[in-house]
């Protein structure tokens, strides 16, 4: 009989230790500092010598139980929470690239990630170049002998493209760079990229691992010694996460596999509806076979997630057209809440990129991107059907 526990179960009795009041539930440690027996004791623990708490910017006992549940969901070896899925993102290229290093990723990114490559990072001499997600072919030949970093998230905002992670955890192995993978689409529950040769997995918690919208969180984990100069650089520069926000994303991680679960059913079904209905193009979700990478999908990822990209015809004024006729759903920048949200990129997140530069990342003008919630499926459907047909 295997002693490893199941997922759901990690998530659940992963707890820290209790007090001397043996509480059943995780309490609330809202300190931003800690106390010392004597000199000896607080040398010793600023020394590293003891794994005591200091200071809650550097560690805080609901922040290590909910980075300790991310680090058993992920196989990783170690782990550090953010204030927020960019703070963890900025932080991992601040803590582990040097001036004149460069980064080779997938052109399909968060477009805050985009602006750091682009913006921010360059002031620094550190240098990136893009491949596209039907180019996974020539990611080897964008390597350069300063290439630090082969970075991709996948399924990818907003177009839910699928990269194979398997094939670049082949390139980062045979080139000797680390491969950073952005899981915020699938959580852990859905995929692994430790498993297929990511030496470090970002995530914004603000999304499905809270999943009811509350709180904004980021969490890096992955190989020890890595994830040990992005905590001392996090340590130094400040963007820890709160113990009341930690608090929360333990308490929701109790409840991811349900909820995602819950999430898959009704994004299937609806990516399904969406298929046969005649004023949409096409549609994108990771388990649909007509998804250009379903295959890829189906090898990594245990379901497909609740994020569906579809395209409206018409173009932009359409689109527009469709979220003012929606009726239930939410207009919202958020997504992998309990309600189902609809955005529209191109007039909204993306449009001040020009078309060129939408359509380089598969963001076309009537492109609606649907985070599936968990109200009843008939509901959803019914809301979607009567915003496309009027």
């Amino acid at each position: 009989m295997s002693s490893k526990k199941h997922f759901e179960t990690e998530a659940i009795r992963n707890q820290m230790e209790r007090s001397q009041f043996s509480e059943h539930s995780t309490p609330l440690y809202l300190t931003s500092s800690f106390v010392f027996d004597d000199a000896e004791d607080m040398r010793a623990s600023f020394a590293e010598e003891k794994d005591k708490n200091l200071y809650s910017r550097f560690t805080n006992p609901n922040t290590t139980e909910f980075v300790n549940k991310m680090v058993a969901m992920e196989n990783a070896e170690s782990g550090y929470a953010f204030a927020t899925g960019m703070a963890a993102i900025f932080s991992t290229f601040g803590a582990l690239l040097e001036s004149g290093d460069h980064i080779v990723s997938c052109r399909s990114v968060f477009g805050s990630t985009h602006t750091l490559f682009t913006k921010y990072l360059p002031k620094w001499n550190i240098t990136n170049t893009y491949f596209k997600v039907d180019e996974a072919d020539q990611i080897e030949s964008l390597i350069q002998p300063n290439t630090k970093i082969l970075y991709a998230e996948t399924p990818t905002n907003p177009a839910v493209d699928i990269l194979d992670l398997e094939l670049l955890g082949k390139i980062a192995k045979k080139h000797n760079i680390l491969l950073v993978i952005d899981n915020c689409f699938a959580t852990p529950y859905l995929q692994k990229p430790i498993d297929f040769g990511a030496d470090i997995v970002v995530h914004s918690a603000t999304k499905l691992i809270d999943g009811q919208g509350r709180v904004l969180g980021g969490v890096v984990v992955g190989r020890e010694e890595l994830v040990r100069e992005i905590y001392l650089f996090s340590r130094n520069t400040g963007p820890a996460m709160s113990p009341f926000n930690a608090w929360i994303l333990s308490k929701s991680l109790e409840t991811l596999a349900v909820r995602v679960d819950k999430h898959c059913d009704n994004a299937l079904k609806v990516a399904e509806f969406l298929e046969t209905h005649e004023n949409v193009n096409r549609v994108k979700y990771p388990f649909l076979k007509s998804h250009p990478q379903y295959e890829v999908a189906k090898k990594q990822m245990k379901r497909g997630g609740n994020i569906i990209a579809f395209e409206v015809k018409g173009g932009v004024s359409a689109g527009r057209n469709f979220l003012n006729k929606i009726k239930i759903c939410s207009l919202s920048a958020n997504l992998g809440d309990t309600r189902t949200i609809v955005t529209h990129p191109a007039s909204t997140t993306h449009s001040k990129l020009s078309e060129a530069d939408r359509l380089e990342v598969s963001i076309t003008d009537g492109l609606v991107r649907i985070s599936v919630g968990l109200e009843h499926i008939d509901d959803i459907i019914n809301d979607l059907y009567q915003a496309l047909n009027t």
